[in-house]
């Protein structure tokens, strides 16, 4: 008998299956190429800043990064004007200490003047606890507007929580501060600022998903203000 040959459909099925590998080989490696592009497109992205004008408040986030990188943004925005008072945040280590004082004594040192700074001492487990506790202190000095200082990664999940927090008359703005663990230009090359950055996006879809899903708000964590200093007009 003699062999049987294949017949044009299967040749043209096997041509079509070589040019998709092909394609597919091709478009693979040039990613691979191009990568390092993408990779700093996406956290440049990801970092936001708000035009940041003149406000009643600087609020900087709780656990500050060893650097002081957040306390030293909230300096430099206090020396240009943006508002006359700096929030210094912090969880409570202890009834009598917690990370607000660290936080106090990193702003001095960048030269803002101690009865500029109020000291807010919380128990938060989260940012969306901390922006409730924050919310209550807002809303009780009757601010229109504060300027939210955080490292660069984590500014849009911040933006996100404070924006749906915080009363609708309280304009909230975000301030991104450099972080000496985390450059956008080159994240990808080292593994803590890797998990950093997929730790925050996973955090935003939950978030997104806490907030949208209709779940029960939690009760917000007891901020316990001990600002020095301070007469009761300059905190308004």
């Amino acid at each position: 008998m003699t062999p049987s040959r294949p017949n044009r459909n299967e040749k043209g099925g096997i041509l079509v299956k070589l040019i998709v590998l092909l394609f597919l080989g091709i478009f693979f490696l040039a990613l691979y190429f191009v990568r390092h592009p993408i990779f700093r497109f996406m956290a440049e992205s990801w970092v936001i800043e708000d035009p940041l004008e003149k406000s009643d408040a600087l609020i900087v986030l709780s656990d500050d990064n060893f650097y002081a990188d957040r306390a030293t943004r909230a300096a430099e925005l206090f020396r240009e004007g943006k508002a006359p008072l700096v929030v210094a945040c912090g969880r409570r280590l202890r009834p009598s200490a917690g990370i607000d004082e660290l936080m106090e004594h990193d702003l001095i040192e960048r030269g803002v003047p101690k009865d500029r700074i109020l000291r807010f001492a919380e128990d938060a487990d989260s940012t969306r606890d901390e922006a409730e506790a924050l919310a209550k202190l807002a809303k009780t000095k009757k601010w229109r507007a504060a300027i939210v200082v955080t490292s660069n990664y984590h500014t849009r999940r911040a933006r996100y929580i404070f924006r749906r927090v915080f009363p609708q008359g309280i304009e909230v703005r975000i301030a991104s501060a450099r972080d000496g663990d985390f450059d956008p230009q080159n994240w990808w090359q080292k593994r803590k600022s890797t998990k950093v950055f997929m730790r925050e996006i996973a955090a935003l879809l939950e978030t997104i998903w806490e907030l949208h899903s209709g779940q029960a708000k939690r009760p917000a964590s007891q901020g316990i203000v001990e600002g020095r200093a301070l007469t009761p007009q300059s905190l308004v």
